[in-house]
């Protein structure tokens, strides 16, 4: 039987009035780097604010046990 470890990333979203931006580059570099170790991005949610406004990006992240 497979057996998976999970991990959570939280990336915060900059700039209250234009709706929350995120570091693309540091984003980028977390999902590479994360690759790299083997885990694999399975879902990202938004916690939305009013207005469709974003504070935070919820990554969250799977990989197989050996």
């Amino acid at each position: 039987m497979k057996r998976y470890e999970y991990q959570t990333k939280v990336f915060d979203a900059q700039g209250f009035w234009s709706g929350g931006k995120i570091d693309v580059d540091e984003f980028d570099a977390t999902l590479n780097e994360m690759g790299s170790q083997g885990w694999q991005l399975i879902e990202k949610v938004t916690s939305n604010m009013e207005l469709g406004r974003t504070r935070h990006f919820i990554c969250t992240f799977m990989r197989e046990i050996h």
